[in-house]
């Protein structure tokens, strides 16, 4: 499957690629870790910051895949170019197309490890970072909690502080709406739970509101009947964007079930779906810059032309994002325009090239 010149190239595209992703996360973690400092406590102390970052690294990989993987090609094939090893295959007799398929072979296995790494690790340490720094946070108190989930159930207006990996929620506040949209109740309990058709609740206070005056009383437990699963917790407790593209499709089934809107799930789910393409479309514009407008030009310039190209891309999609709700088209066109779009130039400019 990899000959010896594939391997050859993967080497140089890989290997770009790897400082490239190494130098963007670590930059990444450097300023959240700057911008969250203002956020420690006495239960939220450095320690606390240095493991949520450490779990977050994945997310960061995952998400700067795709501009790590033009920025690798770009700056891998440039050395190629510029030490006139892409002249000497050329004079070899071996075409544009073959050079092309060598650097997209590479480039299929990061996108084929995005997707597993997406899929299968981002969900999970995102769900214990995010729990972890809640559970620091709220010390147990209800709405303490900066980065809580909200969630709105019938007439009920749910919040949830935290929620760990075997199911168990903490500092659950609800507040309870008539039909009229008038709060009639709000409640305050310490954990719960799951039990298969609900929630076993302990410690719970209750404040019931009437016309001239309110009733405040207390109890060990209560059996709260809720559509909410551990499963769906888990997906509300992370981004879209970190979450597996299955609990993405589940989620999305869920809240069109309660009569909530999806789109931003539907454009989550989307665009995970899509990502692969995506890193191909950019790892072939990148290709097709280096045999065409970039052939000539230091490697600066190529990391400067590709972080303009993948600012764009980001940019266009984000842009199409809302666009799609708001002009009622699906989101999936949202997702896949700019990756045809970068198809699109990219075989263009290596058909010049030919």
């Amino acid at each position: 499957m990899f000959t010896r010149l594939d391997r050859y190239v993967a080497a140089q595209v890989l290997s770009a690629v790897f400082v490239i992703l190494l130098v963007v996360v670590g930059l990444d973690i450097i300023f959240e870790f700057v911008d969250q400092t203002e956020d420690l406590n006495d239960t939220y102390q450095i320690g606390d910051l240095l493991y949520y970052l450490g779990l977050r690294i994945p997310s960061q990989l995952y998400e700067f895949m795709p501009l790590a993987s033009l920025i690798g090609a770009l700056v891998g094939l440039g050395m190629l170019a510029s030490h006139s090893e892409l002249t000497v295959m050329r004079a070899a007799g071996i075409s544009i197309s073959r050079i092309v398929i060598s650097v997209l072979k590479p480039a299929l296995l990061l996108a084929v490890a995005a997707l597993l790494l997406g899929e299968f690790v981002v969900p999970k340490t995102e769900q214990i970072a995010e729990s972890s720094r809640a559970l620091a946070q709220s010390g147990g108190k209800a709405l303490q909690s900066k980065h809580g989930i909200w969630h709105r159930q019938d007439n009920q207006f749910i919040h949830i502080n935290a929620v760990d990996l075997e199911g168990t929620i903490f500092g659950i506040t609800r507040f309870d709406f008539d039909e009229s949209n008038r709060l009639i109740s709000t409640s305050f309990a310490e954990q719960g739970r799951f039990t298969g058709d609900g929630w076993d609740l302990k410690n719970i206070q209750r404040t019931r509101l009437f016309e001239d005056h309110t009733e405040v009383d207390e109890q060990l437990t209560e059996h709260w009947v809720s559509g909410l699963t551990p499963t769906l917790l888990s997906v509300i407790v992370v981004e879209p964007v970190d979450l597996s593209i299955s609990g993405l499709w589940a989620y999305t089934r869920y809240l069109g079930e309660q009569g909530l809107n999806a789109t931003q799930y539907k454009l989550a789910f989307w665009s995970k779906v899509l990502q692969p393409a995506g890193i191909l479309a950019l790892v072939l514009v990148a290709i097709s810059f280096v045999f065409g407008p970039l052939r000539s030009v230091t490697v600066g310039q190529r990391v400067i032309a590709g972080v303009v190209v993948g600012l764009i891309f980001k940019f266009s999609q984000d842009l199409l994002s809302p666009a799609s709700a708001i002009l009622g088209f699906t989101p999936l066109l949202a997702s896949l325009i700019p990756i045809l779009i970068c198809f699109a130039v990219g075989l263009l400019l290596l058909r010049r090239a030919s």
